[in-house]
């Protein structure tokens, strides 16, 4: 198909580009929300970190050169209120010779924002959606709006990161776990996932068969049907179809921030206006030609990105198959995998305080999570496609027997010592409202599961044990003398 061909894909650039600007809606109402609590000016990794040990070259963004709060939550609700005019399509109801221009500066600006939150956000942005966000967000720039047709070659370039994502996804599977390969890596994961929703003790508690059904389905469409991406219609079209409700099982079954819902945005670049118009009563306005300066800007943009994925490309053919990375500091064309290997048991870290001079334990209160685990009567939580960045740390975290490897936790510590309110905001509830704990500590528990028969018994959706002190009692002196010791030692 030719670049320009008017109408192919019409429709199609309209349900990506109202699927594309929800997903930056969601990022950047996050970023609103979270980011300085994480890694503003006071945050749990001060942004300050990011500018000593990292050059704009590395890792370019507006808060490189001004680290404010201000300047974080402007860019911030600025993204915001950008993606609800994508989302509307506003650029559309200027007059015609005004909308692929305002199309183009806005696409770029909403990419540009969010680059500086991922390059500033350090280990509370290292998650492989944010890069997907990245190099799908520069590629809408060049998509093209209101009556010009949507070049093929950007919509190619589209299954080209939806290949990448799921073709690694499955390749990674295969060379990491052996339940994998012997189809029982799902008897665990609904419950040792990251953040279980209410449908993952139902899923998990599926027959032992169903489960082998699930991972050979799983290969089947991560190493098969990302092929047929690029097969003529309705093939390609069908291997999106099969793509949507795969990611859509996951949507239901586990809270995976936005990285589902991206991927089935992306799915849409497999159909074409003539498939739509099959199946569903839509049709394409008729579109002109993209103006020369555009189309120039489309090849351009296809040669680099066909250079810049070489690497990407020999880290999937790769034996050492790296997963989540990105090959350039402007994330525009990344390597992704999800899942190379399954924990086989939950551990959770349950951070308690006490205002008692001499507590016992019955004078511990318990912080809760806003997405894991800690009260075992309480049903997971949907927050997906919303992303919980601290809860998604505390999973990676619990995986450990100490904080060492995660100096973040003991900034929390320290702030939820102090009252601090951005730590609060990020926790479901503040158990000490009126003042803060005199003494924190952080217990490693196993969770599981309940069982039909225990929860019909007790109502209870998990048990738990206790498997160690991941923090033992600390004031906020210690705490925070702690803190400097590793700094110095680390930082």
């Amino acid at each position: 198909m030719a670049i320009g061909d008017p109408g192919g894909y019409w429709v199609v650039r309209f349900l990506f580009q109202r699927g594309l600007a929800l997903i930056y809606l969601l990022a950047f109402l996050v970023a609103a929300t979270q980011f300085r609590a994480l890694a503003g000016e006071d945050g749990l990794l001060p942004i300050d970190q990011y500018v000593r040990r990292r050059s704009f070259r590395e890792r370019p963004s507006l808060f490189y050169l001004w680290p404010d709060d201000r300047l974080i939550a402007a860019t911030a609700w600025l993204g915001v209120g950008l993606s609800a005019l994508a989302l509307l399509g506003v650029p559309g109801w200027l007059p015609q010779p005004f909308v692929l221009p305002a199309a183009v500066v806005l696409w770029a600006l909403l990419w540009v924002l969010y680059l500086s939150f991922v390059n500033a956000g350090q280990t509370f942005y290292g998650f492989g959606w944010e890069s997907m966000l990245l190099e799908t967000g520069f590629l809408a720039i060049f998509l093209g709006a209101g009556e010009t047709a949507a070049p093929a070659l950007i919509v190619w370039l589209l299954r080209w990161v939806l290949f990448r994502n799921m073709f690694g996804a499955g390749l990674i599977k295969l060379r990491g776990d052996d339940c994998w390969r012997d189809l029982t890596c799902m008897d665990s994961h609904y419950e040792t996932q990251p953040m279980p929703n209410p449908l993952s003790w139902f899923a998990h508690h599926l027959p032992d068969r169903f489960h082998r059904v699930e991972v050979l389905g799983n290969h089947v469409v991560e190493l098969a049907v990302p092929f047929l991406y690029f097969a003529p219609q309705p093939f390609a079209a069908l291997a999106g179809v099969a793509t949507v409700g795969f990611q859509g099982w996951l949507m239901l079954t586990g809270n995976f921030s936005w990285l589902n819902a991206l991927t089935i945005v992306l799915a849409f670049s497999t159909f074409s206006d003539g498939v739509l118009a099959s199946v569903f009563p839509v049709g394409a306005p008729a579109t002109t030609p993209l103006p020369l300066p555009m189309l120039v800007a489309v090849v351009l943009v296809t040669l680099l990105v066909l250079a810049l994925s070489v690497r990407p490309a020999r880290n999937i053919l790769s034996t050492d198959q790296l997963m989540n990375t990105a090959f350039d500091p402007l994330h525009l064309v990344n390597t992704y995998g999800a899942f190379g290997s399954i924990t086989k048991r939950r551990f959770q870290v349950v951070i308690e305080g006490t205002t008692a001079d001499d507590p016992d334990e019955d004078d511990w209160e318990a912080y809760e999570f806003k997405g894991q685990p800690v009260a075992v009567d309480e049903r997971p939580p949907q927050w997906a496609p919303y992303h919980l960045r601290l809860d998604w740390q505390l999973w990676f975290a619990a995986m450990s027997p100490s904080p060492r490897r995660h100096p973040w936790f003991l900034r929390l510590l320290e702030q939820l010592l102090d009252g601090d309110e951005g730590a609060h905001g990020l926790l479901a509830c503040n158990p000490f409202p009126d003042d803060p704990p005199t003494q924190v500590r952080a217990i490693r528990y196993q969770y599981q599961f309940t069982t039909p028969e225990g929860r019909a018994a007790t109502g209870q959706w998990w048990t738990r044990e206790r498997v160690g002190t991941y923090v033992r009692p600390v004031s906020s002196d210690e705490v925070r003398d702690a803190g400097v010791g590793r700094r110095r030692r680390f930082g």
